[in-house]
């Protein structure tokens, strides 16, 4: 994962959006989640936008994009293959992703949706299970939009806020401290990622 993360780093323009975009739809619509989490791909567009190799407006509407189809792709191959789906082979091998989603889902209903757009595991599976389940539609739409847009501008921002804040300790003081300061940011992320994975498994 972190050799693909480190290639993410080197795109720009088209080609950055295409891969991002790819890696954010597909982790929700074929599970692709379970190699690279689509917000790692996402944070890494943010610090390529504050690198000035792609646009962040446009960066951010392509992620808002990706991340809301995405789920309506993995609704529906949820809806027609069922228990079938979560039988397979592939999902069996993922600890806990699909248990967690389906608890979730049944103690929470819509509103799971939402809240596991925050944790990678269950994102991955969230819209299958729903669509296994058979979730409204309409339910599962308008939490899988709410849940894209604040996912989507979120993690894009806190990519770029990230990289902007390397760059300007760079500039001033140096590599090694600019390092050490992009630690800290990473660990601040980190933390703030585990409590709301914690949030949402409550």
């Amino acid at each position: 994962m972190s050799s693909i993360a480190g290639d993410l780093t080197h795109l720009s323009g088209w080609v950055a959006y295409g891969v991002i975009a790819a890696l954010v739809f597909g982790e929700t619509a074929i599970f692709l989640g379970f190699v690279l989490p689509g917000e790692t791909a996402v944070v890494l567009g943010g610090v390529l936008a504050s690198r000035g190799h792609v646009w962040l407006p446009l960066l951010i509407v392509i992620g808002v994009l990706a991340a809301v189809i995405g789920p309506l792709v993995g609704y529906e191959i949820g809806k027609r293959m069922g228990e079938r789906l979560f039988a397979s082979r592939a999902l069996r091998r993922v600890p806990g992703g699909v248990a967690k989603a389906r608890a979730t889902l049944h103690d929470r209903g819509g509103t799971a949706v939402l809240l596991g757009r925050f944790v990678a595991i269950v994102r991955a599976v969230m819209p299958a299970a729903a669509g296994a389940a058979r979730m409204p539609y309409r339910t599962f739409v308008v939490y899988n939009v709410a849940g894209g847009i604040v996912w989507g501008v979120g993690y894009c921002l806190l990519g770029y806020l990230a990289g902007n804040a390397y760059a300007a300790v760079e500039s001033k003081v140096g590599t090694g401290l600019a390092i050490a300061v992009a630690a800290l940011v990473a660990a601040a992320i980190a933390f703030w990622a585990v409590l709301r994975h914690r949030s949402a498994s409550r």
